[in-house]
């Protein structure tokens, strides 16, 4: 029997990156995710991780992360399998989640180690999209103002993942406005398949 809605454990992640391309060598270099059951924070994850390759400008521009502050972070094969422990039995939650688990699944390929599977995954950006339809923009940030979230967007892991979270709850409860929602027909509504 599956948990309720608000039994669920969920993990919402989110990773800042070397560039945009994990196909073309982009790396992750910070990682961060929060456990919630119901609306509890039960437990948190945050690294930096060393890539092994230089952060593109792009990217710097966009998370600020420097080459100097990535000196001496562990590697990605010391970080990956505290992540993956961390996030065991729950049902993972990311905003525009393909470009977090491409990511995590390039880094689990890096490693030689088989792709995400078996969780199931909802992204937050479908969430928006089907609960809020007609906005102009569905940037984290733009949800975020609509939704009345008062957090900006800094484009660092765990401050993005606790605007995240605000935003993922604030649509959890407009899907549940006008009834409950059991947790299959949830995962059904806003899931998504792996990349």
């Amino acid at each position: 029997m599956s948990p309720s809605l608000k039994e669920a454990e969920f993990v919402i992640l989110d990773t800042e990156t070397t560039g945009l391309e994990p196909e073309s060598g982009d790396r992750i270099v910070e990682i961060a995710a929060i456990r919630f059951r119901g609306k509890e924070k039960i437990a948190v994850f945050e690294n930096l991780v060393d890539p092994k390759r230089n952060i593109s400008e792009g990217a710097f521009s966009v998370n600020g992360i420097t080459q100097d502050m990535l000196r001496g972070a562990p590697e990605i094969k010391e970080v990956l399998p505290k992540f993956m422990e961390f996030i065991r039995g729950s049902c993972l939650c990311s905003y525009n989640a393909a470009f977090d688990l491409g990511f995590l699944n390039n880094e689990l390929n890096f490693l030689g180690e088989p792709r995400l599977n078996g969780l199931p995954v909802v992204d937050i950006l479908k969430m928006a999209r089907r609960l809020l339809p007609g906005l102009q923009r569905y940037a984290l940030s733009s949800v975020a103002e609509n939704l009345g979230v008062a957090r900006k967007q800094v484009h660092r892991a765990l401050e993005d993942v606790e605007l995240a979270a605000e935003v993922f709850f604030r649509l959890r409860d407009i899907a549940e406005s006008n009834r409950v929602i059991p947790y299959e027909e949830f995962l059904s509504l806003f899931g998504i398949p792996y990349p």
